[in-house]
């Protein structure tokens, strides 16, 4: 057993990631619900998100419940450099990995559900590609949020899922995910609280029906 799934280790996370890619037009798409997660969690701490050149990305650093300091960031390098300014982050505050959570979407994942887990492989996913890659190892935890497939799923075509993915929210769906970051919002503030291990034994099995 790695020390980092270990019971007597609690992976409590110090600097939280959301995935996306910058520009107006990619506002509220699927593919930057990890940039939408961040942002609802710097407005509810309180924790304001400047654009920051060294570490690549819009960056904020506060107090969470008086006495942790908890760090936030969302790459402005595109999706598939995000790890840049993870390590840029990671290298200046010497953080573990371990201590560094991502968020992002996941196709796999039905609307309306979360996933957390300590570590794993990047599922296919650009932006944890590059994270895994700068990191060098996939020991850190990482909330995925599902934003389910086309709706056409049998007869799916690269170009049909890129479409999917970079689309925006319908606004049934977009009801949807706001209970969903509203979850994402407690599951994050267990695994500050009590563990990441603790929030994936309450939050995984959770569910928002459309």
């Amino acid at each position: 057993m790695t020390e980092a799934s270990s019971p007597q280790t609690l992976i409590i996370p110090q600097l939280i990631v959301g995935l996306g890619n910058p520009e107006s037009k990619y506002d509220r798409t699927r593919h930057n619900i990890g940039f939408a997660a961040v942002d609802s969690l710097s407005t509810t701490w309180q924790i304001s998100l400047s654009e920051n050149r060294k570490f690549q990305g819009q960056f904020g650093e506060g107090i969470w419940r008086r006495s942790d300091k908890i760090r936030l960031l969302k790459p402005l390098t595109y999706m598939n450099r995000s790890g840049q300014a993870i390590q840029a982050v990671v290298n200046w505050y010497k953080l573990p990995p371990e201590s560094v959570l991502v968020i992002y979407d996941d196709m796999d994942l039905p609307m309306g559900r979360l996933r957390l887990r300590l570590s794993g492989s990047a599922g296919g996913h650009n932006g944890m590609k590059s994270t895994i890659s700068h990191l060098g190892t996939q020991n850190f935890p990482r909330l995925r949020i599902g934003i389910g497939k086309p709706k056409d799923a049998a007869s799916s075509q690269t170009g049909e899922t890129i479409s999917h993915v970079l689309g925006k929210f319908s606004p049934s769906e977009t009801l949807v995910m706001d209970k969903v970051l509203k979850l994402v919002l407690e599951a994050v503030e267990l695994s500050l609280k009590q563990g990441v291990e603790k929030a994936m034994s309450l939050y995984n099995s959770r569910s928002i029906d459309e």
